[in-house]
Parts: C-alpha cells; structure tokens; sequence
C-alpha cells in the first residue's frame, strides 16, 4: 500500500490558509486513487515538534551505547521522524512565507529530520522521493519583481530538500493570498484568483501524475 507523508505548517485552519487548501487538494486526490493506502499527516502547528536540543544533536554523533536517557528520548524522536520520510512513497508539504521565509514549525522539523550519515550525506536514506512544497505567499516574490531578492523559501527548500536529502522536488506557488485582504492590493485580485487556480489545479495533477508513476 502506498503511503503519503502530509505536512502541514501553516498557523491558520484550512479555510483560511492557502497552503493547507492546495495540500488538502493534493491528499484528497491521492486518497482517491489510494482508498486502502496510509497517510501521515503532521500538523506541525496544531501538534509542533520540538526544537533540536543539544541532547538530540549528539546523540546523532555519538555510540548509542553511551547515550543518556535525555539523549536516548531525543534521538528516538529524531528517529520516528526519519522513519516516516523513509516508508512515504510521496510527500506533500505546506511551506507559507512566513517573514520572508519558512514557519519555525517547519524548520524545527527539518532539524530534526536532518541526521548526518543516514537522511542526509553520500547516500542519502529517501532519495528519490517525490516531494511536492506548496510556497504560498502573501505577495509576489517571482523573478523580476520588486521582492525577488527576499524569496528564502523556494531557494532554501530547494538546498536542503533536493541537494541534501536528494529528493525529487517541485514547487507549487500559490501567490499574492493577501490581495482579498489588502485594499491597497485589489487591483492584483484577480492575479490572485489565476494563482489560487492554477496552484489547486496543479495539486491534482501532480498528485494524479505521482499514482501513474508509482504504478508502472
């Protein structure tokens, strides 16, 4: 049975965040194109990891022979956590620009996901995976726009997801979500409108596209 790895981390419910809306598209069509498969979802806003500790940093460098029972609680964590990126056929993330860049959740995440010689190194544990990030963002932070130079979404995913764990990453980019919100953005609104499309449309796809692929 196929299994999906869904996370999410966003701090506001579906209904009102963009990125949760796309990754429920994704996981809804992989569901129905995988009725008896698994899916694990992390709400890392609802239910967030915790912060790497040195406790867990070096127990990862270190004989667990001679781990103390913090270091022993620690790197059990750590080790769930790379288990479930390991066993996941596919892995849809929900990235919102947070600030210019990703929410704490998610990068308190990806510490601890992050585990020199096994996830990460010369032969990466889930490489190959398929990875699909959905970036929101509030604004526009597309080459050639004003911003261009605050994006520290998509170019830090892409160092740490593909060229780290060696994933198979694509982004989808649903942007200028505060335009609805914003008077002082209503004339992007129907922008927007063409990005929240395209970024729903392409959820679907993708997840469609990834059945096919697991399947032959």
């Amino acid at each position: 049975m196929a299994t999906l790895l869904h996370i999410d981390s966003s701090v506001f419910p579906e209904g009102g965040s963009a990125s949760r809306s796309v990754t429920a598209a994704f996981r809804k069509t992989w569901e129905e194109q995988h009725p008896d498969g698994t899916v694990i979802h992390r709400d890392l806003a609802v239910d967030p990891v915790p912060h790497l500790d040195g406790a867990g940093a070096s127990a990862a460098f270190s004989d667990p022979a001679t781990h103390t029972p913090e270091q022993q609680a620690a790197f059990a964590l750590r080790t769930q956590l790379a288990e479930e990126v390991e066993q996941a056929d596919a892995i849809v993330i929900g990235a919102p620009m947070y600030n210019f860049t990703i929410p704490s959740t998610l990068k308190a995440w990806l510490d601890q996901v992050i585990i020199m010689g096994r996830t990460v190194g010369a032969e990466p544990s889930a490489k190959g995976t398929p990875v699909t990030v959905v970036a929101s963002r509030g604004g526009s932070y597309a080459p050639g726009t004003p911003r261009e130079n605050f994006e520290y979404v998509q170019n830090y995913l892409q160092s740490v997801l593909a060229d780290s764990f060696g994933f198979d990453l694509e982004f989808i980019v649903p942007e200028l979500t505060m335009a609805p919100n914003n008077p002082a953005m209503a004339e992007l609104i129907p922008k927007f409108e063409a990005s929240r499309d395209k970024a729903h449309a392409d959820a679907t796809n993708k997840a469609k596209a990834l059945v096919a692929r697991l399947a032959a």
